[in-house]
C-alpha cells in the first residue's frame, strides 16, 4: 500500500493517466463511428420505415393521401424517390401550409432521423432517385471548377443567375439562391427538379458533372470580395443603379449649392 501511495505521487502519473483517459476516448468515438457508418441491416431498415410511416400519417397524409396517392392540394408521392423527400423536408420545404406560393427554405420542422426515417418509408412503396452518400458526393476530388462554371453558365445560370444568387421567373415564381445550400441538396435538386426546376438526368448531366457543378458554386461562396461590396452579386443592374442614384444626387445637390452661392 505505501508503495503504491509512492507511486500516485510520482511526478509522471498524471501525465500518463491523461494520455490513457484520451486513448480510451478516442477509441470509444472510433468505434461509435465505425457502428454509424456500418451497413444498415434489415431489421434497422424494417423499423426505420415503421417509423417513417408513423410521420408520413401523422404530419403529411392529410395533403399527399393515406397511400401517397395525391390530392387536389398536393401532388403524389410514389416514385419520387428518398432524394425527393430529403431535398424537401430538409431544407424546411415541407411541410408547408400553403402550396399555391412558391416555397421558400427554412428551418427544417424534422430532425435529421426522422427526415431519413420518411425517406424510406416513401422509398420503399416505389422505386425512385435516392439520397446520394459521402462517397458519391466527393466533389474536391471528383469535380473540375472550371467545367462546373461552363456547364452552370449553360444550363442554370438563366435562372439562378450567373452567380448563383437566384433570380425571377415568370407568375411571381422565383429560382432561389444556390449559395449556402449542402451539396447533398444540390446534387438532390438536380435529379429531381423540384418546383420550376427541371430534372436533369444523368443522360443530361453526368454525375461527374454535376459534382463539377458543386464544386464550382462552393469555390463561388468562398470567393472573396476584391472590388469591395458585392451589391448582392447580381450583375451590373444594381451596380449601375448606385452609380446611378449617387451621380444623380451628388449633380443636384452641386446644383443647388451652386444656385444658393449666386444669391
Amino acid at each position: 500500500m505505501k508503495r503504491l501511495s509512492q507511486f500516485r505521487r510520482h511526478r509522471i502519473v498524471a501525465p500518463l493517466l491523461l494520455v490513457l483517459a484520451l486513448l480510451s476516448i478516442g477509441t470509444t468515438f472510433s468505434m461509435a463511428g465505425a457502428a454509424t457508418g456500418a451497413p444498415i441491416t434489415a431489421a434497422e431498415r424494417s423499423a426505420l420505415i415503421e417509423e417513417g410511416e408513423r410521420i408520413f400519417l401523422k404530419g403529411c397524409s392529410s395533403c399527399h393521401g393515406i397511400n401517397l396517392e395525391g390530392s387536389a392540394i398536393a401532388p403524389a408521392l410514389l416514385g419520387v424517390g428518398a432524394a425527393s423527400v430529403d431535398f424537401q423536408v430538409a431544407t424546411g420545404r415541407m411541410p408547408v401550409a400553403d402550396m399555391s406560393v412558391q416555397i421558400a427554405r427554412k428551418k427544417p420542422v424534422y430532425n435529421e432521423k426522422q427526415v431519413e426515417a420518411l425517406a424510406a418509408y416513401v422509398a420503399s412503396l416505389a422505386p425512385g432517385p435516392e439520397v446520394p452518400g459521402e462517397s458519391h458526393l466527393n466533389y474536391e476530388r471528383d469535380g473540375s471548377t472550371a467545367e462546373g462554371g461552363e456547364l452552370f453558365r449553360t444550363n442554370c445560370a438563366m435562372c439562378h443567375n450567373f452567380a448563383g444568387q437566384g433570380g425571377a421567373l415568370s407568375q411571381g415564381k422565383y429560382a432561389p439562391t444556390v449559395m449556402g445550400v449542402l451539396p447533398r441538396h444540390i446534387y438532390e435538386a438536380m435529379v429531381t427538379g423540384p418546383q420550376s426546376m427541371p430534372v436533369f438526368s444523368d443522360k443530361t448531366i453526368t454525375p461527374e458533372e454535376k459534382l463539377s457543378i458543386i464544386k464550382w458554386i462552393k469555390a463561388a461562396e468562398a470567393e472573396p470580395q476584391l472590388g469591395g461590396a458585392s451589391l448582392g452579386r447580381v450583375g451590373p443592374v444594381t451596380e449601375g443603379l448606385l452609380v446611378w442614384t449617387l451621380g444623380l444626387g451628388l449633380l443636384v445637390g452641386v446644383a443647388v449649392w451652386l444656385a444658393m452661392k449666386a444669391r
